[in-house]
């Protein structure tokens, strides 16, 4: 059992290092761009109780403000085209279901656990956008069911799964009217994620693709304008000042490390990179 985890913690710290080149390819975008970023969920624990990775986590996560992030996506992929990284959206990808981007090595090949489908592969960073919302709890209500009833017939349509299905391979591509109706859920889950943007009397936003309750990662204006740079691994990563109230909103005693067996927030179950193949 002990050389199987010291195995599993090499192959962690070996994401952790292909996901900081991610990241620091990602900041030199925000860079360039002159584009607000701030660091999310567990990038942000990991930041502030870590001072880099939670070490058991194999992702990261930042969020951009819905403006930023769209002039993000229409012109990234120009600078990124003669590097190894890819920038997957619902647009870039057509068999990619989720409402967020993921910014690829595409040097590197994984499998996910319970997430089965036909979108391109690889160690990522996972970039959402933060979008205002209604101040009615009804409207509330009404958005995030509208969004998770246009996520299932998405995920449906792209033929993700919990499971892989020996069947699956023998299936059809996706004809393009499967591929056009996808699009159309699409846009209509964007439209829906985008509603309340323009209405200057709301100041509230939300990650509307949060793992957490609707109520948990919620940020104000000033959150997403006063920031600080933070340390993270060798270099430094941008945050909210206000990241107590942000953290303690989402985690409660957010410095307590908790129980060991709970210390399994992991995606990726299977890496190949450098033709070596890697199980997690």
């Amino acid at each position: 059992m002990e050389v199987e985890d010291a195995m599993t913690d090499s192959v962690i710290n070996l994401i952790h290092e292909v996901e900081l080149n991610i990241f620091k390819q990602f900041r030199q975008l925000t860079s360039t761009l002159n584009i607000n970023y701030i660091a999310l969920g567990g990038t942000l624990l990991g930041a502030i109780r870590h001072q880099g990775f939670i070490p058991w986590d194999d992702d990261m996560d930042v969020g951009i403000p819905r403006e930023d992030y769209e002039r993000l996506l229409d012109l990234a992929p120009n600078i990124l085209k003669n590097t190894h990284y890819f920038l997957q959206t619902p647009w870039s990808d057509s068999n990619y279901a989720l409402s967020y981007a993921k910014l690829l090595d595409r040097n590197t090949f994984i499998e996910e656990r319970n997430n089965v489908n036909n979108a391109r592969k690889g160690i990522f960073l996972d970039i959402f956008p933060l979008d205002k919302i209604p101040a009615s709890k009804e409207r509330q209500r009404r958005q995030i069911l509208d969004l998770r009833r246009l996520d299932s017939r998405i995920y449906l349509k792209l033929r993700y799964n919990i499971i892989d299905n020996p069947i699956r391979k023998f299936q059809n591509p996706l004809s393009p009217e499967q591929l056009q109706t996808a699009w159309e859920y699409k846009r209509q889950r964007q439209d829906t994620m985008t509603q309340f943007n323009k209405r200057p009397n709301l100041t509230v936003y939300k990650n509307l693709a949060s793992q957490y309750a609707y109520d948990k990662e919620l940020f104000t204006e000033d959150q997403l304008t006063n920031l600080i740079d933070l340390p993270f691994a060798d270099t430094t990563i941008v945050a909210p000042a206000d990241y107590d109230e942000i953290l303690t909103n989402i985690y409660g005693d957010y410095m307590t490390l908790p129980p060991e067996n709970a210390r399994t927030e992991k995606h990726i179950t299977r890496l190949i990179m450098d033709n070596q193949e890697f199980m997690v």
